[in-house]
């Protein structure tokens, strides 16, 4: 059941009793008396969820939009500019906008339709869908927010937001605020790297599962209910801290960077996730999901021989997809799995079924950071180096490429039977999946004052909602008749 790098399962009972003496932050308890929610429908009417509720819209990371796009695009509204400071290993700078993967969450309600994303300004931001106005005051952070958000898919008006400032948080939505129920921090004394929270957390019943660039993965049971005036609340508890690392490991990639900086995936009863390492790995988490016991046992893991920031996805078939860049000196690993690949969960001894080196490098670096799409038997993803890659996801085998610009970090979006791709060229390219072995350019249109896309679209009821690294977000939608193509609400800021 190894691959190339052994990883020991983790003793969970010892992992939550260390993760119950840690200080996880401040937290905001519930006023008594606290209303367990006996059921999602009972305790919270309107459930389910309806929107675009996390990265990629699903457990799988494979939700495709519905709706057809326009025919042609033209500026709805633009917010911002979203700044502020923040420091890394280059010194202090000013970020604008917003970043990778940052895809907005869409939470649809009887009232109005709200476009919600963390941005680089240190703020969550509330924004009608239809305006762009706020519809509730924006919730600060210490730090930039690159992650994409999640929202609750039981209905509770709950939603789950990491940040640079090491902290991932749990908000409740009330109508003027959202208000801090909970924080994990992610400054811990045995983390590996950093401390940062860059995926975007999953939500399977009411479990919440979330890595952090500590290099640790979490399952934190939410025991949602109601406070004394009936509002949402939570009583988080951690159920299990898996590590994402072993000495074995870091010998295998000659460092200690092993953060998750992936969002997680559900695939097949199991939690998958892939660290800045290469290390992928699959935990089965029905029993934990179900009420049932507390332990999660490791079902696959798979050693990929570089960094893995892209989120792994699930196929129709059980199978697993995962995207690696192309940073690390050259290795049997990396040779074998290359910067593409598919894995079978069934084959725990040997899974991988195809790898796929792509050539090419683009400021120092190659490989992949999108997270690709599957449609229709192929793959679909944007390079680092320059270019649109489609891949026969049976085989591996390479059926088209076409050119595209450097530095694609934007996961592009399925939208019917078109594949929507933003660029860092600050353009939206639609393609035609007449022939998904063969994408067919229908539209490039040119965002008027962007710069560069690094966050993912999110399409909602035929307009795409993204933003930019110029520091602002843009609702796009069907042009005006007659070529009047206008910049709806350009004094919204």
């Amino acid at each position: 059941m190894r691959a190339a790098v052994p990883v020991a399962a983790v003793a969970f009972g010892a992992a939550i009793a260390a993760a119950a003496a840690q200080d996880l932050g401040p937290r905001v308890g519930p006023p008594a008396p606290f209303v367990p929610a006996a059921s999602h429908g009972e305790a919270f009417p309107g459930a389910v969820a309806k929107g675009l509720l996390t990265f990629r819209g699903n457990p799988t990371r494979s939700w495709r939009a519905p709706n057809p796009l326009p025919a042609r695009l033209e500026t709805k509204w633009r917010r911002g500019p979203f700044c502020g400071p923040s420091t890394d290993g280059a010194g202090t700078r000013t970020w604008c906008g917003t970043g990778w993967t940052g895809q907005p969450v869409v939470r649809e309600t009887a009232e109005a339709t709200e476009i919600i994303f963390g941005a680089y300004d240190h703020q969550v931001h509330f924004l009608d869908a239809q305006t762009g106005r706020d519809r509730r005051a924006p919730f600060r952070t210490g730090d930039i927010i690159k992650g994409s958000v999640s929202l609750d898919p039981s209905g509770a008006p709950l939603l789950f937001v990491g940040s640079r400032d090491n902290f991932l948080r749990i908000l409740r939505l009330d109508a003027d605020r959202a208000v801090e129920l909970w924080r994990l921090a992610g400054a811990t004394a045995d983390g590996v790297w950093n401390n940062d929270w860059d995926g975007s957390p999953l939500v399977l019943g009411d479990h919440l599962f979330a890595g952090g660039e500590n290099s640790w993965f979490h399952a934190v049971a939410l025991n949602r209910g109601r406070d004394a005036d009936g509002r949402a609340n939570v009583r988080p508890e951690i159920v299990s801290r898996i590590p994402g690392f072993t000495p074995a490991l870091f010998a295998a990639v000659g460092d200690r960077m092993a953060s998750i900086e992936s969002s997680p995936m559900a695939l097949g009863g199991a939690v998958w996730f892939v660290n800045s390492a290469g290390l992928v790995q699959g935990y089965d988490m029905g029993r934990l999901i179900a009420g049932a016991g507390r332990q999660a046992a490791l079902v696959l893991e798979h050693f990929a021989g570089d960094d893995a920031d892209a989120t792994l996805i699930g196929g129709p078939s059980g199978e697993i997809y995962v995207a690696v860049e192309d940073e690390r000196a050259p290795s049997p690993a990396k040779r074998r799995t290359g910067q593409l690949a598919r894995l079978d969960p069934a084959r725990p001894d040997d899974p991988l079924v195809w790898g796929l080196t792509i050539p090419g490098r683009a400021e120092g670096v190659g490989g992949l950071w999108a997270t690709p799409v599957l449609h229709r038997g192929h793959l679909h993803v944007p390079l680092q180096a320059g270019g649109l890659l489609t891949v026969e996801a049976a085989t591996g085998r390479v059926t088209q490429r076409l050119p595209a610009p450097i530095h694609g970090w934007s996961s592009p979006v399925i939208v019917g039977d078109e594949l929507l791709v933003a660029t860092c060229a600050g353009d939206l390219r639609i393609y035609a999946l007449e022939d998904p072995a063969r994408p067919r350019e229908r539209l490039r249109h040119r965002v008027p004052g962007a710069g560069c896309f690094e966050s993912t679209p999110a399409v909602w009821r035929g307009r795409i909602y993204l933003g930019g690294r110029d520091g602002h977000v843009y609702a796009l939608g069907a042009a005006a008749p007659q070529g009047l193509e206008r910049l709806a609400d350009a004094r919204l800021q």
